[in-house]
């Protein structure tokens, strides 16, 4: 794994109470990068993830707020982005599935307005609305952006038809948003398989098992495999602007 030397820069990450933002908050933070912390601020495990960091050695601060509603997303990137005093690297990463099992294609009646409203709040215009927010203070520090997207994204199954809509979008808004800030801002993204993290989806050991034997690397992703990728988008990769890498160990190609 490649290391950089992060001291005196910082990070933002949103869903970071757990898995990918949680990885990528411990591997940020043990490169000495200054971290915000995003969570749902009834989220208990939001302010142990800060305390575990800061008990680590690292340096982290809190950053609760909801990015899937407006007002408060903003809101919370203008604090976060004032307590950190500067701001190099947003990961746009809180995303939910909205539902606890997987919603077949077929089954169009259980895709509700509840349901895409949900998501296209929190998967789609929370990243849009923290990269806005955020794009002053990434402009001023040369930095970047990498949001969280997924092979559901590219045209393969993912928890819902109307998940995989919110998760295309972001490949999409990934390559505006690139036009939009450049020169001074990278903007990437990644786009994850099948990972062992807490998630509301509820796969069954079937599921779990194939998306092992179908991946060419025979194994599944970790919340770590992603954050590597994610601090190398954010931190490398001089040259990378307006890509969706994706992350799933040979998944697709299978």
């Amino acid at each position: 794994m490649i290391r950089y030397e992060l001291s005196g820069r910082t990070a933002l990450i949103t869903g970071a109470a757990s898995g990918i933002g949680l990885a990528t908050a411990r591997m940020l933070a043990g490169f000495g990068a200054t971290v915000a912390v995003n969570f749902l601020p009834d989220d208990p495990r939001g302010p142990e993830a800060v305390a575990d960091l800061i008990a680590a050695g690292g340096t982290a601060i809190a950053a609760p707020g909801n990015v899937g509603v407006a007002g408060e997303a903003e809101a919370m990137v203008a604090k976060a982005v004032a307590d950190l005093g500067r701001l190099d690297l947003l990961v746009a990463n809180a995303g939910t599935p909205g539902t606890r099992r997987r919603i077949d294609p077929t089954e169009l009646d259980l895709l509700t307005e509840e349901l895409w409203h949900t998501l296209l709040e929190v998967n789609l215009l929370g990243v849009f609305r923290c990269a806005r927010a955020a794009a002053p203070a990434l402009k001023a520090a040369g930095g970047a952006i990498v949001s969280t997207a997924s092979i559901a994204g590219q045209n393969k199954p993912g928890s819902s038809l109307a998940y995989g809509a919110t998760k295309a979008g972001v490949i999409n808004m990934t390559q505006n948003l690139a036009r939009a800030l450049a020169p001074e801002v990278r903007v990437n993204a990644i786009a994850p398989g099948a990972v062992d993290s807490t998630w509301m989806v509820e796969w069954t050991n079937a599921e779990r098992t194939q998306s092992i034997e179908k991946a060419l690397l025979r194994r599944r992703c970790t919340p770590e495999d992603l954050a590597e990728v994610i601090c190398f988008l954010g931190f490398g990769a001089a040259m990378v602007t307006g890509q969706t890498v994706t992350v799933d160990g040979g998944l697709t190609l299978s």
